[in-house]
Formats: C-alpha cells, structure tokens, sequence
C-alpha cells in the first residue's frame, strides 16, 4: 500500500476510474485513525497531550492500492476534489425518479373526497 499526499492521491484516483470505465471497479474506503500505535495513543493520553485525529483514505481497484491521510485543516478542499471526481466518473447511476409534491398533494385530496360515502 503506498501512502501519497492528497493531491497525487487524487491524480491516481482519477487515472484508476478512468481505467475501469468499461470494465472494473474501485473502491474508495474513508476512516478515522490517528496513525499512531495503540500503546503510543495510550501513552499521549496518560500525558494529557491532545490527540489529532486524521481521515484515512484508501482506494483498490483490486490490483493496486493507494491511500492518503487528511488532517482536519485540508479537509474541506479535499472533500471538494473528492467529490468532483466523484461526479464527473459516476456516469452509470440511475436517475432517481422524482414525484412533483404539489401534483401528488393535490392528487390526493381529489381522489379522498370522491371515495367517501356521504351520510343522510
């Protein structure tokens, strides 16, 4: 597994999509880890030293692994590249059906008065 700053992690990210277009998959797992051991996180706790905690990302497509690590402060510009690749590569999803609320609404209203008995 190599560990890459976020940047060329993104460049390989987009280059492992760009390969399993017509075939292939690639998975992208994201987790909190501090990256220390767990006898140091004891240590740095016992000590009352605050711990960072980063965000661990890994992405397979099952022949080669790449990962990088994102601290709290790049997080936000990170995300936004993330997601950006994300949605120029994800071109086989299903549109999601929508139901307009105010046709449904009023469809409802229409259907119940018309079905209810009226008492004499």
């Amino acid at each position: 597994m190599v560990l890459l700053q976020p940047d060329p992690f993104l460049n390989e990210l987009t280059s492992m999509f760009e390969h399993s277009t017509e075939k292939g998959t690639v998975w992208v797992t994201l987790k909190r880890s501090s990256l220390k051991s767990k006898v140091q996180r004891n240590k740095m706790a016992t000590a009352g030293e605050p711990l960072e905690y980063r965000c661990l990302i890994r992405a397979t497509n099952g022949k080669k692994t790449i990962s990088t690590s994102v601290g709290p402060k790049e997080h936000q510009r990170f995300q936004a590249s993330y997601a950006t690749i994300l949605k120029a590569r994800m071109t086989s999803l299903k549109k999601r059906e929508r139901k307009d609320k105010k046709k449904a609404a009023g469809a409802d209203k229409k259907e119940g008065g018309s079905k209810k008995p009226k008492r004499a």
